[in-house]
């Protein structure tokens, strides 16, 4: 009998050995993330800044706190501890903290890999961001470049700056990154104060509420489609130094989903043209996703009216 046979007979096989560490396991992507992972009967260890809210708390996940913009701490939270994967969400997320977010976008993201260098990690997942590509033309490809300038943002700054050093770092040291550039993802348990909550929470009051004019072209990714991805990358050799969109490749108009959530619900009444656009926010962005779609043989599965329609009685039942 082969040693995986007899693991197998005994409640035990290969999955369980697989240990993952999610920083930033207590939003929302990493919630998902770290959901899939104790399904797949993985050991699971998130840090964070904070315990988890009560809607996104798992009982299998061994949660930490750590601020991982200090070596130190991230040394003596860890200490003892080893992971076969290690998915790096995490980061201040209010922006318009700058200094917070200069230190936990990018000199947390430095502290990780300068740490995880010395350790024999099979894959470090990267949450890099779709505003690194600034006001290049959409569709954006991953092979666009762009050069931080007077309107690009703290966090837009830190976004690039890492994928910069972690491309150095999978050249120079053979540094096992991979990294994602997300777009709009959305799902259940998404925090409030994003796009989607926002709308849908605006319409469920029945109030006015102030929205922009409601023409930028936006991609928008459901939360499980993220997951499958990432896991794929897990699994994937290959995806190591690489750089993947992460998006729908269906870009949609702001106005025309503020309508069909609206219209759902028949509540609500957006005041279209009250919020101007911040001099960082192109017009149109959205992503070409050929590249994650043939190099890691994924694509999204999930309707982006389907997955809204989930979000929405999420909300409604919240």
């Amino acid at each position: 009998m082969q040693l995986n046979e007899i693991l197998k007979a005994f409640g035990h096989d290969e999955k369980i050995s697989k240990k993952i560490l999610i920083i930033g396991g207590t939003g929302f992507i990493g919630y998902h993330i770290a959901k899939k992972a104790i399904k797949k009967k993985w050991k699971v260890t998130s840090i964070s800044t904070n315990k988890p809210k009560k809607i996104r708390a798992i009982n299998k996940v061994k949660y930490l706190i750590c601020d991982i913009s200090k070596k130190n701490k991230i040394k003596r939270t860890l200490k003892n501890l080893s992971f076969d994967y290690v998915i790096n969400l995490g980061g201040y997320v209010n922006h318009a903290e700058k200094r917070k977010t200069y230190l936990s976008h990018f000199i947390g993201f430095k502290n990780l890999i300068e740490y995880f260098d010395k350790l024999n990690i099979k894959a470090f997942v990267q949450a890099g961001s779709s505003v690194e590509y600034g006001f290049n033309k959409a569709p954006q490809n991953e092979k666009m470049t762009f050069r931080i300038n007077k309107t690009t943002s703290v966090y837009g700054k830190s976004k690039i700056l890492s994928s910069n050093l972690g491309l150095k770092k999978f050249k120079n040291s053979n540094f096992p990154i991979t990294i994602v550039r997300f777009y709009l993802v959305f799902g259940p348990r998404q925090d409030k104060n994003r796009f989607i909550p926002i709308i849908i929470n605006g319409c469920l009051k029945n109030k006015k509420f102030n929205c922009s004019s409601g023409k930028q072209l936006r991609d928008f990714i459901y939360i499980d489609d993220v997951v499958s991805a990432i896991f794929k990358i897990l699994n994937k050799k290959k995806a190591r130094g690489e750089i993947f969109n992460l998006g729908s490749g269906k870009p949609k108009k702001l106005k025309n989903i503020i309508e069909f959530i609206k219209n759902y619900l028949k509540l609500g009444n957006p005041q279209y043209g009250l919020i101007r656009l911040r001099k960082d926010e192109p017009l149109k962005l959205y992503p070409s996703i050929r590249k994650a779609k043939k190099f890691l043989s994924w694509k999204p599965q999930i309707n982006f009216f389907t997955g809204l329609k989930k979000t929405i009685k999420y909300y409604q039942n919240g």
